[in-house]
């Protein structure tokens, strides 16, 4: 497997990385910052004797970004507390959860996590030598683990599979068989890695529960389990692969890394589900033990915190502004990310990087004089759509059928829209509700006003023809992206460029299901809190 395996521990530990002393040192630096810890007493046991063996697995799914720091700064805590980690590339899950990762592209993007993974730990000052990296396909495909599967179907009810995955497996509306295994996969995994902890988000909880009830049934050994915060994203919520404003890219240049972080939450004096200081906590001050907010003499000059629970009091205070605290953690995040861009920077990585991660939206350019250039690829991930909330709505100053509505889609200002539906929904029923939108749309003037996106809504098929607005989940924010089951890590366009049609190529094949859900090939439309639907309106098509 290449570089895979038990790396080189000839090292001196000590050498790379000063190591705590007693049990109760190397207790409080294996459990800070954690949100629950399942068997603290067999932990503290276990450290009186001899070192910890702990996991840590990640499905090599979409693109590790800039949040897989939280695990990692925990993994140098481990380290550092003596322990033995081994990370686990968890391929044949990556499959399982609702085939992520195609079977085509396993073995490439478990090559791209290797490579990230190992870049970010080096990045941090982790030594890889006292590591070890197992691919799940290693040991996942043999005789005895494929036997411990089957003799834990025997024991297992569907009910409890489907419970415990609930938070980890993608939930669709007919899910596959996989889905079920995948919980029994992750259980085992802990007998045969030979660990004493699995370490995971808490959103891991259910099938930590879950290895704790079962794995003893097969006459193996309940382990300890050590869990993570869920730190939230850039835009207030879970930070994710799918939702491409949420999260900083491993890979992203300086420049998106402004972007996103300016357009990142972060309310003066809020801390709640404020994704910057979570970032500061749970990742930089673990590393640095302090952390410098840069700012001009005229505001006070640059000031170090020792203790995060200070910086997040001046936050709350109003002392510490949003754009000090953005423009610090840019700098010290591009410090973190400018050697795995100088590692990722050679050709070999690129490749690699490119066909771990086709992008489904970019069509191969035609080399110059040649007719026959591959064909464009039409995908829904091409379109930009995305949950808005209308905020004003008014009657077209020259057109009786259109209304000019300002609609916020998560950006510093809200758009302009001209929408043609004066005839089909009432100007009250528009005001202050949660819209679907196109937003890549080549901006276009009717009758003098510029639209800048169009509102998707469901029509009726038949005379009169009616029309309704798609819903949202109600609980979603503006800006939210909206995404095509099936369809969630494509890049969209830019811009639609008119002449391609990809939207009415798109369109042709958009409908209103009997459960009054919009679709696509029968695939649903979604946000991360649910599916796209409207009113009344089954069997319909959506313009």
């Amino acid at each position: 497997m290449g570089s895979m395996g038990t790396a080189n521990t000839s090292r001196p530990a000590a050498a790379a990385m000063e190591t705590a002393s007693g049990p109760q040192e190397k207790y409080q630096l294996i459990t800070r910052n954690l949100q629950e810890v399942l068997g603290e007493e067999k932990l503290l046991s276990i450290l009186k004797e001899r070192e910890v063996k702990i996991y840590w697995g990640t499905a090599t799914t979409g693109r590790p970004h800039v949040a897989y720091f939280v695990p990692m700064s925990k993994i140098a805590d481990f380290l550092k507390a003596g322990c033995e980690v081994t990370i686990l590339f968890a391929d044949l899950h990556a499959y399982l959860d609702n085939m992520k990762a195609p079977w085509e592209l396993l073995e490439l993007r478990t090559r791209y996590y290797e490579n990230v993974i190992k870049a970010m730990l080096e990045s941090i000052g982790v030594p890889l030598e006292k590591l070890k990296f197992v691919r799940g396909t290693d040991y996942q495909l043999s005789k005895e683990y494929t036997l411990d599967v089957y003799r834990l179907s025997s024991v297992v009810t569907q009910h409890d599979a489907k419970k415990a995955g609930a938070e980890v497996v993608k939930q669709v509306e007919h899910p596959l068989l996989s889905g079920l295994l995948y919980p029994g996969l992750q259980a085992l995994d802990e007998e045969y890695l030979k660990v004493d902890a699995q370490f995971g988000g808490v959103d891991q909880r259910k099938i930590f529960t879950f290895a704790e009830k079962y794995l003893p049934s097969l006459g193996y050994a309940k382990r300890i389990h050590l869990m993570n915060p869920m730190v939230p994203g850039l835009t207030g919520s879970k930070m994710s692969s799918s939702e491409e404003d949420s999260k900083i890219d491993l890979l992203d240049r300086k420049e998106d890394v402004k972007k996103k972080l300016k357009k990142a939450f972060c309310e003066p004096g809020n801390v709640e589900n404020n994704g910057v200081l979570s970032f500061i906590k749970h990742v930089l001050f673990p590393l640095k033990s302090e952390f410098v907010i840069l700012r001009e003499e005229k505001w006070g000059g640059n000031k170090t915190y020792t203790a995060y629970e200070a910086l997040e009091k001046d936050f709350a205070d109003q002392v510490v502004h949003p754009g000090d605290l953005k423009n610090s953690v840019e700098v010290a995040l591009n410090k973190l990310l400018d050697p795995i861009r100088e590692k990722f920077n050679n050709p070999e990585l690129k490749k690699l990087t490119n066909a771990a991660y086709p992008n489904p939206s970019k069509a191969k350019p035609a080399e110059k004089g040649t007719k026959n250039s591959e064909p464009e690829t039409i995908v829904p991930s091409r379109l930009d759509i995305r949950v808005g909330k209308v905020i004003s709505v008014e009657k077209h100053p020259d057109a009786d059928s259109l209304y000019v509505e300002k609609i916020d889609v998560g950006e510093p200002e809200p758009r302009t829209v001209v929408s043609g539906l004066v005839q089909f929904v009432p100007k009250e029923q528009l005001q202050d509700r949660l819209v679907v939108l196109l937003c890549n749309l080549k901006p276009q003037k009717m009758r003098g006003v510029e639209s800048q996106g169009m509102v998707l809504c469901a029509s009726s098929v038949g005379e009169p023809r009616q029309v309704e607005p798609l819903d949202p989940p109600a609980e979603c924010c503006a800006g939210e992206r909206v995404y095509v089951e099936g369809y969630e890590d494509g890049e969209p366009d830019d811009e639609l460029k008119p002449k391609k049609k990809v939207f009415e190529k798109l369109q042709a094949d958009f409908r209103i299901s009997e459960d009054c859900i919009a679709q696509w090939k029968e695939r649903n439309f979604l946000t991360k809190l649910g599916n796209i639907s409207c009113k009344s309106l089954k069997g319909g098509s959506i313009s």
